[in-house]
């Protein structure tokens, strides 16, 4: 494609990105395909020639967008906000049409600069102190890989550059809540410590929160039996509820736990209500932050850059670098030593031009708007669940901190078997319809119904329909199991 032929064709593609997110209101929320619908529509066999952009185009309307799960409609309630402003997508596509190479400084020296001044706009915005160094991960999964490794190397001094974890005469353990995201499962496996090392730390039955003195017994249980704890992972808005580990007592009890070793590694995971923390009056959800070692939040959620822009900051970054540190011959430079080389900061050696979507989305939306954007929502929030607590047969089932709210429907002398199969009916329905999308989850080993509110175009009158819609949907369920 040359130059000319991408300027005639990028103009269509920008009018119909407009014309669908204009149009999203009317649309579905839920994808309204079965599976293989998608890939029956495909050819079996790459095209030989060129094909026309229109041709393209077309497809993309006809078999592509029935299959997506829109998830910018002002209706998606669902999991938690993932935000795409259009102002991050511009970002996003000068992203990809300089198509820079970030495998070291040299190789593209804006593409390290500007994530460097961004990351620490980031870091003025949400409050975190100077001490804190920051780049841009994936995802807050990656985030939570990288930390658990760096804790292994604090704990091992550096055992990765000898025998690794075969050679250690312990294990090492990590603990989070059953209630963390279910990343740090995988990053515990992923980083070597094994899934039998990870200990679930009880958590407090209202809040959700974990218990500082249960991880204090644990960390002492495991020392007495010879183990070395190396990691823990704090939830700063857990998934299923948004529940917030407290910090300051953790970190207490992280300090008395270290004795003559290493300190054990705290790395917090605020991937969603990170976000909030760019309105002051949040921080207190996050008191004791600058205690941890880690942190990641992810921009590309609540706060509205596109996918992938999650922030990955740490306070020790010469222990980072040591871990990361890559330095073959043919990525050597005069610059080595005055800049930052991001492929020691992680795992992978090359990286996208991922700053420019928030560097954009920042500039172009402004931080007053995004400000607005959260107050709104958590007080939209507020609104559901008082509404929610009011009507009789409802009820909220979690602290409502931020945008998430819990409910669950009570049809009356339902036994706990059959509200369960309720639950799970009246979401479905609800789902099914294409009117607005929840997620059904798990909380205390009983479904109820996760409600998120976070889309940049989810306004009060949305949120009101929804609950119009969920009172419909748990009637028409009760209705149904009663004629059964």
């Amino acid at each position: 494609m040359t130059p000319e032929a991408f300027r005639q064709a990028g103009h269509e593609l920008i009018d119909w990105i407009a014309d669908y997110r204009q149009s999203l209101e009317g649309r579905r929320v839920l994808a309204d395909v079965r599976p293989g619908d998608v890939r029956r529509a495909l050819p079996t066999e790459p095209p030989a020639a060129p094909e026309p952009f229109d041709r393209v185009l077309a497809d993309l309307e006809a078999i592509v967008l029935p299959g997506v799960t829109n998830v910018q409609h002002p209706m998606h309630f669902g999991w938690f906000p993932s935000n795409a402003a259009l102002a991050s997508v511009l970002g996003d596509l000068a992203s990809s049409g300089i198509g820079g190479l970030g495998i070291s400084w040299e190789s593209c020296p804006s593409l390290t600069e500007v994530e460097e001044v961004t990351c620490d706009w980031m870091r003025q915005l949400v409050g975190l102190s100077s001490g804190w160094s920051g780049t841009i991960q994936d995802t807050a999964s990656s985030a939570v890989v990288v930390a658990l490794l760096a804790a292994r190397e604090r704990a091992t001094d550096f055992g990765g550059t000898r025998g690794g974890l075969q050679a250690e005469a312990a294990p090492l353990t990590v603990y989070t809540t059953g209630h963390a995201h279910s990343s740090v499962l995988k990053a515990v496996a992923i980083a070597g410590y094994g899934v039998d090392n990870l200990r679930v730390v009880p958590v407090d039955p209202v809040s959700r929160a974990m218990v500082p003195d249960a991880l204090a017994e644990m960390i002492a249980a495991d020392v007495a039996a010879g183990l070395r704890p190396a990691a823990v992972v704090a939830s700063v808005g857990t998934t299923g509820t948004t529940a917030f580990d407290p910090l300051p007592e953790m970190a207490t009890v992280l300090a008395a736990a270290a004795g003559d070793g290493p300190p054990v590694w705290l790395h917090v995971d605020a991937a969603m209500a990170g976000s909030a923390m760019i309105c002051p009056e949040f921080r207190r959800l996050w008191d004791g932050v600058e205690s941890a070692d880690s942190l990641s939040f992810n921009p590309h959620k609540w706060l509205g850059t596109i996918l992938d822009c999650s922030l990955f900051y740490v306070r020790d970054l010469q222990h980072l670098v040591r871990v990361f540190s890559s330095n073959p011959s043919y990525l050597q430079s005069s610059a080595d030593g005055q800049v930052t080389q991001f492929r020691d900061w992680g795992i992978p050696l090359g990286r996208r031009f991922r700053a420019l979507k928030l560097w954009f989305h920042l500039r172009l939306d402004g931080v007053e708007s995004m400000q607005q954007r959260v107050r709104r929502d958590v007080a939209n929030a507020a609104w559901l669940a008082g509404v929610v607590e009011a009507t009789p047969g409802w009820e909220v089932v979690a602290p409502v901190q931020l945008q998430t709210v819990c409910v669950r429907h009570l049809p009356a002398a339902a036994t706990a078997e059959v509200l369960e199969a309720h639950t799970q009916a009246w979401a479905a329905e609800l789902n099914r319809s294409g009117a607005a999308y929840v997620t059904p989850s798990k909380l205390d080993d009983r479904w109820m119904v996760r409600v998120s509110v976070g889309v940049e175009s989810t306004e009060r009158e949305h949120v009101a329909r929804l609950w119009e819609l969920m009172q419909d949907a748990a009637k028409r369920a009760e209705d149904a199991s009663s004629i059964l």
